[in-house]
Parts: structure tokens; C-alpha cells; sequence
């Protein structure tokens, strides 16, 4: 049986590795604190899963949903969108449902690109960005997030052949995992940037609500014209099992995601859907969910700073990429945390970067926590921290 090579070239999933590392410990029956896989622990808001059951029987003859997402979804997303953004958007033509955010940034390269064509990609970053490229048949030029920069890709040095061939720049603020917000000078340059060279800038916001600041921009506050942003409700109202979301913006974009979605799926459920108009109508739950995070986020990083780790506090996201002491292998350190007295689960910093052009490997040096399990479990895992590393 031949095995395509976009497969047999194809990497393990890092998430699925981390998911492989808790199951082991779990086999010699240790209950390991898992910060590895951001996946909310929190149940989705009563008013989201009252609507769905609910839903489960209006829609019962219901059919195929709508490819697109119904109206009803859709002129709630585009309100969300205007209330909390202050962007007006057509529903009917500058608004797509989707299957969460992983189906609308794996996807999306294939409305876009052409194979040869480059995609511009933030690293560390979310490795659908990159993978959905391939899988289009494009290039990936990665864009290093270091800290000398403040998490920022550096616009500016990405070389002008590069530039030639790019159809595609991804962003993704406020930033997973590096926990940064960006301010509107960047969003500016990002804009600049791709109206000069003809390029989609493609923007990752899926995690907009997850904040400890001021509430972070998007996008489309800047500017409509070739842009596309992809919201999920995922993260906001920890809605994960669900698979909901929406790619909105620009509506000739949006047009084009859309024909892709047609022939690759037949839309998300209508009761999900439903489900999530519900939570956008509701703002109490998303505040809850922020001041636990933030909680959370406090407490362990606390634990690092007593520790000696370098300060590492993220302004957003429900991510702490944490700053390593020099010389620590960032591998090494979560192998560490994983010695049953320990027993804590991170994401080591390089498998969710990639190298850049000079071979440097900006996650070299972090780790990813992601702050998902419960705030009774934070606290243990922050008081093993201290004992293990407090010297």
C-alpha cells in the first residue's frame, strides 16, 4: 500500500505526543497535574448546554445543516463582532461558520495558495498554520517570536523574494503560547505590509477573551480589505467538544473560504450552532472564566519566580511560556517534571517551534504551560515546582 509522502514525511503531532507522555504515567498509576494540551477542564456555560439539548429536538427533522452556518449564527457572530469590536459585518457575506478554529487555519491555504506558493508563519505557533500550508502544496516561511522583539514577528526582515512568492501572512494576537497582546502600530505594519504585496493577512483570534489587561484588538478594527479573522468559542466559553466557530472579514475571502468549506464538509451541526448563540449572548460566564485563569496564572508563576525561573507573566491567553534559566535544555526540564515525585505534564518549547531561517529554534530555552486543570491542582503543582527547583 503506498502512503502518500505529505504523510510519510509528516512529524508527530506534538499535542498528540504530550496526550502519549500522560497516558504512560497514568499506566504506572500516577495522577500527573496536566498543563500540557489546552484543553479547558471547566464544563461549557449551563446557557450553552441548555440551548443545545433544547435544539437536539426543535431540530430533529433539521436535515444537512447549512454549509456556511445558519442565519441565525451568523447574525449572532456578526453582533458579538460589533459589540465587542465595534466592526459591522454583513452575515450574509462576510461571515462563515466553522468547525471550530484547527478546520478554518488547516483549510484555509487551500482557498488561498497555490502550489510554491509561500505562507508567512509566526514559530512557536499553532502547527496547523504550517501544516495546512503543506498540505496545499505551499511553502512556509517562519517568522521567529523571540523575546528581544516582544513576541513580534519582525516584518521587516523578511526578504524581498520571500515577499514575491508569499500569498498568506499568518498572525495570531493575543499570542499562543508566548502570552503577548499586540499593540495597534504592529497591526498597522501587518496591514501595510500585505496591501504592498498583494497578501491575505490571515488572523488568528481564538483566544481574544482570554485576558488580564485591557481587552486586546482585532484586526478588523484596523482594516477589512484582504483580511480574514478566525474566532472560536472554543477557548472563550471552553465549548472544545462542540466544534464551533467563524472565519469573518473581507467578503470576497470570505467567499473563497467558503467554496472550500462546500466540498470538504457538510456543516457543523444546527444544535450546536444554536448552542452557540446562546453562549455569545452571555458575557458572565467568559468573565468567571477570565478571573480563573488569571487565579491560576498568578499562582504559578509565583511559584517559578520563587523558584528562580526568569519572570515569565503572560498579559493574555491561557498560557504561561515560561522562560527557562540559562543553559536549561527545555526537553530535559519537562522529562524532569515528569518524575513521579513531581509529576507534572508541559510542552517543551521546541515541539511547537520550528527553526528559522538562520536555524535557530526560538522555542529553544521555554516551556508551555497550559493553565487548564483546576485551581486546587495548580496550587499542588506549584508547591512541587518550589520543592523540585527551589534549590
Amino acid at each position: 500500500m503506498h502512503i502518500a509522502e505529505r504523510i510519510r514525511t509528516l512529524g508527530a503531532y506534538a499535542f498528540a505526543e504530550v496526550d502519549r507522555r500522560v497516558d504512560r504515567l497514568k499506566a504506572k498509576g500516577i495522577d500527573p497535574i496536566d498543563f500540557g494540551v489546552g484543553d479547558p477542564t471547566d464544563p461549557a456555560p449551563v446557557v450553552a448546554r441548555n440551548a443545545c439539548r433544547e435544539a437536539v429536538e426543535t431540530r430533529a427533522r433539521a436535515g444537512y445543516p447549512p454549509y456556511i452556518g445558519t442565519a441565525d449564527f451568523r447574525e449572532a457572530a456578526a453582533a458579538w463582532m460589533q459589540g465587542r469590536f465595534g466592526v459591522a459585518l454583513d452575515p450574509e457575506h462576510e461571515v462563515s461558520s466553522t468547525a471550530g478554529s484547527k478546520e478554518a487555519v488547516f483549510h484555509l491555504p487551500l482557498a488561498f495558495l497555490d502550489p510554491g506558493d509561500t505562507a508567512l508563519v509566526p514559530t512557536p505557533g499553532y502547527p496547523p498554520y504550517q501544516r495546512g500550508t503543506r498540505f496545499a502544496g505551499g511553502n512556509v516561511h517562519f517568522l521567529p517570536l523571540v523575546p528581544e522583539n516582544g513576541f513580534l514577528p519582525d516584518l521587516d526582515a523578511v526578504p524581498g523574494a520571500v515577499l514575491e512568492k508569499a500569498r498568506v501572512l499568518w498572525i495570531n494576537y493575543p499570542n499562543s503560547p508566548t502570552g503577548r497582546v499586540a499593540p495597534p502600530s504592529f497591526f498597522e505594519r501587518a496591514l501595510k505590509l500585505c496591501r504592498e504585496h498583494d497578501i491575505l493577512l490571515a488572523s488568528d483570534e481564538a483566544y481574544s477573551e482570554t485576558y488580564f489587561t485591557e481587552p486586546p484588538r482585532s484586526v478588523l478594527e484596523f482594516g477589512r480589505e484582504g483580511v480574514l479573522a478566525v474566532f472560536s468559542l472554543s477557548k472563550r466559553s471552553a465549548m472544545t467538544t462542540y466544534r464551533i466557530g467563524w472565519v469573518c472579514g473581507d467578503g470576497d475571502a470570505v467567499a473563497a473560504f467558503r467554496k472550500v468549506k462546500t466540498n470538504l464538509d457538510s456543516g457543523t451541526p444546527t444544535f450546536i450552532q444554536d448552542a452557540a448563540v446562546a453562549a455569545l449572548s452571555d458575557e458572565t460566564h467568559v468573565e468567571a472564566m477570565r478571573e480563573s485563569y488569571r487565579q491560576k496564572r498568578d499562582i504559578l508563576a509565583e511559584a517559578f519566580r520563587d523558584a528562580g525561573f526568569p519572570e515569565s507573566l503572560p498579559e493574555a491567553t491561557l498560557y504561561i511560556w515560561q522562560r527557562l534559566p540559562d543553559g536549561m535544555d527545555a526537553v530535559d526540564f519537562c522529562k524532569e517534571l515528569l518524575d513521579p515525585e513531581v509529576a507534572v505534564v508541559a510542552t517543551p518549547g521546541p515541539w511547537i517551534s520550528d527553526a528559522a531561517s538562520d536555524g535557530s529554534n526560538p522555542g529553544e530555552g521555554f516551556a508551555r504551560f497550559a493553565l487548564v486543570p483546576p485551581i486546587e491542582r495548580v496550587e499542588e503543582a506549584a508547591a512541587r515546582i518550589r520543592k523540585r527547583f527551589g534549590g
